[in-house]
Formats: C-alpha cells, structure tokens, sequence
C-alpha cells in the first residue's frame, strides 16, 4: 500500500454496529482512509500508476497541476516522483482531517516542490491558473449533481490548450440488470479484502446520499459539453471507471 511511510489505521469503521449517518470524511476516517480505499476500490494500485503514466504525458514545466480531492495525498505523492519539480502543485479538499494527513504525507517526502494545500469546497468557484493537468481520483461522485457541470466548465476554462482532465468515478450501467451484478462484483470483492456483512451493509447506508454515481455516458456527455474535444476511457472494471478528457 502507497503510504510514503506514513502510518495508517486498518479500516474499522464500520465495524461495530452503530446508528445510521452520512458518511464523513472526519479524523476516523482520515486515519484508515489509505487502508479504505486499498481494500475498497479495485486494483487501486495499478490505477494510481496509470495515473501517473497520463499525468507525466500531460504534464509541463512551469505550469501547475491540480488535485481535487486531494484525500492524504496519496496521489501528489506518487505523482512528485515522477513529474519535474518545476510544476507546482495544488491540492485542495474540504476535509481539514485528509489535508493534514496530505501535508503530513508530503512533509515525509522532503520535496523541494513548491505545493500548496487549499481547504475548500469543490462546490465553490474555483479558479485555475496555467494548468496542465488537473486529476479527480473517486472525486466528482461526492459533489452534488447541481453542481458537477459547472465545476468541469471551470476546470475546462482553467485548463491549458492540450491539457489534461484525469477522471476517475465509481458509475451505474445503464442496464439495471447488469447493474446489480456489477455491484454483487464489487461487494464480493470486498469480502475478499475482509470487510464483514455488518462493513458493507453499514458503509453502503451512509453512503446512500453521499456519493451519487453517474453512468459513464452521463459523465462523458458533460465532459463533452462543456467543451473537451477527445474523451477516453482508460480503466473499467465492473462499476469503476476510470476517464481522461483533453483540452
């Protein structure tokens, strides 16, 4: 698991039975979060490399790249070892318990990049500036469906001529049928890392009005609309699909 030495939890969570809320990204849940999403979305590892290969063929010197829903830092670590240090980074989240974690993270690395950590809600305006490259790694599915559209437009705006948006979403089929067998898939695939009928059924419920997934044509159709000219799926595994969009 990619944690640049910094120690996690193992995922508990929901491992004791508990009264039913929304799911938060709190200190709790910061603690085991690279834990979490190791065990909980599928070949993790190999989409984070993959990510890094785009992020290098985008990517260029003296522009900045972006991470929102930055989460630890998972991510921008991976990616400073791979990209010059002449691009800035920006990660932002609006979680302060995952920022802490992505600053702890970066402090481990002893990286003479210049980076900046932003506390902000992706359903505010943002502005980008010189961006070659801006990655959303299991992001836009948290932002409430009124507000994704605009939020791409701002990046597509923000963006460089030939730049780079890296999109990576759980989604539904458009078939209700095979939607349900996608997500037997992926619940089954959670057994197998350890997560127990309570885990699952728990987790699933406070998700329930947290993270709502698009299919991989609705998120497509808005890339496309709000202007990028070549979309491409890169990674798909059942419900999990991963998109790069270009400028």
């Amino acid at each position: 698991m990619f944690t640049i030495g910094v120690v996690m939890g193992q995922d508990k969570v929901f491992a004791l039975e508990k009264s039913a809320e929304d799911f938060r990204f709190d200190s709790q849940v910061a603690g085991v979060f690279d834990d979490m999403v190791d065990r909980s979305v599928p070949f993790y590892q190999e989409i984070q490399r993959m990510v890094g290969e785009l992020a290098a063929e985008y990517a260029t010197e003296g522009s900045q790249l972006y991470d929102l829903g930055c989460a630890t830092g998972t991510t921008l670590a991976l990616l400073d070892g791979v990209l010059p240090q002449e691009i800035v980074f920006t990660g932002i989240d609006n979680s302060p318990e995952m920022l802490e974690k992505c600053r702890s993270k970066f402090t481990q690395l002893h990286s003479a990049r210049e980076t900046r950590f932003l506390c902000q809600d992706l359903k505010e305006k943002l502005t980008f500036d010189n961006a070659s490259v801006v990655a959303m790694i299991l992001t836009l599915m948290f932002v409430r469906p009124m507000h994704r559209r605009a939020l791409l437009a701002s990046i597509y705006e923000g963006l460089n001529p030939g730049g780079a948006l890296i999109l990576v979403e759980k989604v539904v089929c458009d078939s209700p049928d095979l939607n349900r067998r996608f997500i037997k898939y992926y619940y089954d695939m959670k057994r197998r890392h350890g997560y127990s009928e309570l885990e699952i059924g728990q987790k699933r419920e406070a998700l329930e009005n947290v993270l709502i997934p698009y299919s991989e044509g609705e998120n497509r159709q808005m890339l496309s609309d709000v202007g990028f000219r070549s979309v491409e799926v890169f990674f798909r595994w059942y419900n999990f699909c991963a998109m790069v969009a270009i400028k």
